[in-house]
């Protein structure tokens, strides 16, 4: 699994979940199909007067979550920018010619009340539900820089395995000092629960 391949998943799933925040802090989320995809960033319209387009006007962070049919989780941290000026009507005409229900929605020149906006440095979360044990990865586009999540066992660790026993997917090895495997942890915290010695930190 890479980046790319997880803009094409993206793509394949075609109604996407983006989440922001709106002016009073509270949370949204709009499913949005006007999508165009290139090999490093992906492009979406939405019209002028939405909230959805003032909040992203004012703010810029997105989220953008997709659940495939073979339980895949892909989540994409990033900031959505407009794209440039000279680049609006034709990734307009893109997006309409890839989707020929916005027509309907949008019939003749009212869709030029649109803009364009595009997401290209971007933090990518992988997650397979699908697989046992389960696999998650990080990946980071452009300028990106990826999170720190989940937990790990610092040298407090006294090597007594309450945190292998507790762990659900089985993602912890044995030794003198205890390892997570981070690509198969659920960051479900039973290990930091559960150690009697306080040794299980979380990241971020």
């Amino acid at each position: 699994m890479d980046a790319k391949t997880c803009l094409q998943k993206l793509q394949l799933v075609g109604t996407l979940s983006f989440a922001t925040v709106d002016g009073n802090g509270a949370p949204q989320i709009r499913c949005v199909s006007a999508i165009h995809f290139d090999e490093e960033s992906l492009y979406f319209f939405t019209a002028r007067g939405k909230n959805f387009c003032r909040e992203l006007l004012a703010d810029g962070r997105v989220q953008i979550l997709a659940y495939t049919k073979f339980n895949e989780m892909i989540r994409v941290s990033a900031k959505a920018v407009p794209a440039p000026d000279a680049e609006q009507s034709e990734k307009i005409n893109v997006i309409f010619s890839e989707q020929p229900y916005l027509v309907n929605v949008y019939p003749d020149e009212t869709r030029k009340i649109g803009i364009i906006f595009e997401v290209r440095d971007m933090e990518i979360e992988y997650f397979n539900l699908g697989v046992k044990p389960i696999f998650r990865e990080s990946y980071a586009l452009g300028g990106s820089k990826i999170s720190p999540k989940g937990y790990f066992i610092t040298d407090k660790c006294i090597g007594c395995g309450t945190c292998f026993e507790s762990c659900p997917q089985g993602c912890i090895e044995g030794g003198e000092r205890y390892r997570i495997r981070s690509e198969h942890c659920l960051h479900c915290g039973a290990c930091y629960e559960n150690c009697p010695a306080k040794a299980v930190e979380r990241l971020g």
